[in-house]
């Protein structure tokens, strides 16, 4: 699966978007995943709180199954502007 990755978690990983091979059932599973991967993604996802995750181009939870999807984004809450 694609996981695209925006703004400040971005720049933590050092990656706009990668391809995964995974056993996630769900996004919290593979979030699990990449935070084992090393520091860089550990650090980018130590505080869910201050993230929001897209499935699919359709905003979700952490706990969404991941059954069939083919993008997971993950990017920092929106501000109005």
């Amino acid at each position: 699966m694609k996981v695209v990755y925006f703004a400040w978690v971005r720049e933590r990983i050092g990656l706009p978007k990668e391809d995964i091979a995974t056993d996630a059932k769900t996004v919290a599973e593979l979030v699990e995943e990449l935070r084992a991967r090393e520091e860089r993604y550990a650090l980018a996802f130590s505080d869910l709180g201050a993230l929001r995750v897209a499935v699919d181009q359709e905003l979700t939870d952490f706990d969404a199954s991941l059954d069939g999807v083919q993008e997971v984004a993950f990017f920092p809450p929106m501000t109005g502007g």
